[in-house]
């Protein structure tokens, strides 16, 4: 099939977007890319056999992106975008990432009669309530939370299927929507072998002298890194070499709270850095975390960093946030800390610590898990099963 991937952001880089275009171009499918750009890009270029195609923006049409479901006009800009890339390339099956622009895509299939998939990257309307900027006025009264999931429920009851990440984000829309549960296919965010298989002759710098605690995402405050710094002051206590490695943008809150603690030299700011660094990150560390806080955005997805620390046999400690807590210990891959709870997280990194036998243990069985069964060539099976379904 002729399948046409709507995206209204730039390209690259969106690791998911690339990974499911490149296994259904493995599968035989033509892969046409809509997105945008907001610079001099080529507006047309073949990636990985992805045949991209983008269209100007500007920042206005950026900011009306933010009110698609407030007031209509972003959806009447990007549909005829839209339909002007179904007609070009003569698209068979559509593929929406994210629902922000799916009604502009609706509005341009309704004449065509096109299969139609809504791939919910995440709970959009539930992270949205986490948004700095949507609790300031005037964002807060034009930007209801609660439209947009409203919104979500209309638009995954028009398509014709419906992707999510994880079962637990399958079974809160289908009893939220009430929609049949064989419309929606789970594809989860998982590793590809490349990500891990150039690291298994990596040498761990046995030099090391610290005892090092890794986080590599965003560092926002519901990823729960404030209690992660809210326990170096006991944990220096009994571990003089404590080190908090942080790959992220540098969060000037963090850094405040480091410095009232008096644990800033516990707390190393790395700074964003490129994907190609993780694994190094990763095998100079003895534990791994993911400390985010609950809600029903995180109940339901999977950081793919879970799945990184996992690949290059590292023990986890991690939030007790629904999703990833099911995973971790349906695995053993690492110990679960009730969210916010400093002295809990405080207590496992102890037990961690005192335990070389149960971190080597944990790593091996998350090590073994991703490798043999949750790698992306594994999972990404319902995609392709879906469109060969069509």
């Amino acid at each position: 099939m002729r399948i046409g991937m709507i995206l209204d952001k730039t390209f690259p880089p969106d690791p998911r977007v690339h990974n499911e275009a490149i296994e259904l171009i493995k599968s035989g499918h033509e892969v046409f890319l809509f997105c945008l750009t907001y610079s001099n890009q080529p507006l047309e270029e073949v990636i990985d056999g992805i045949q991209v195609k983008r269209y100007k923006s500007n920042t206005l049409e950026y900011k009306l992106s933010a009110l698609a479901y407030t007031i209509p006009l972003y959806s009447i800009l990007m549909k005829k975008k839209i339909t002007h890339f179904l007609d070009e390339f003569s698209i068979e099956a559509v593929h929406i990432h994210d629902m922000v622009v799916a009604e502009a895509v609706l509005n341009a299939c309704k004449k065509k009669k096109l299969p139609v998939v809504l791939d919910l990257h995440e709970n959009r309307p539930q992270i949205m309530k986490f948004y700095p900027h949507l609790k300031k006025f005037p964002q807060n009264v034009l930007i209801s939370p609660k439209k947009w999931q409203q919104k979500e429920e209309e638009l995954v009851k028009k398509v014709d299927n419906v992707i999510v990440v994880t079962e637990e984000a399958k079974e809160e829309v289908c009893k939220r929507t009430k929609i049949n549960p064989d419309k929606v296919v789970v594809v989860p965010n998982t590793v590809r072998k490349s990500f891990f298989g150039e690291q298994d002759n990596f040498e761990e710098n046995s030099e090391r002298d610290t005892f090092n605690l890794l986080y590599i995402g965003d560092t926002g405050e519901r990823r729960g890194l404030a209690t992660a710094i809210k326990s170096l002051p006991a944990l220096k206590k009994e571990i003089d070499n404590i080190q908090l490695v942080i790959v992220g943008s540098v969060n000037a809150e963090l850094k405040k709270l480091s410095e009232e603690l008096n644990v800033e030299e516990q707390v190393s700011f790395e700074g964003w850095q490129e994907e190609t660094t993780f694994p190094k990150y990763i095998k100079q560390s003895d534990v791994c975390l993911s400390p985010l806080h609950r809600n029903l955005h995180h109940d339901t997805t999977h950081a793919n960093k879970l799945f990184q620390y996992m690949s290059l046999r590292k023990p986890l400690l991690v939030s007790d946030v629904t999703a990833q807590k099911n995973i971790v210990e349906k695995v053993n891959a690492g110990l679960v800390h009730e969210a916010k709870n400093v002295e809990d997280f405080t207590d496992k990194v102890f037990r961690l610590y005192k335990d070389e036998l149960l971190r080597n243990e944990l790593g091996e069985n998350g090590e073994a898990f991703i490798r043999n069964e949750f790698t992306w060539d594994k999972t990404s099976k319902g995609l392709v099963n879906l469109y060969n379904s069509l």
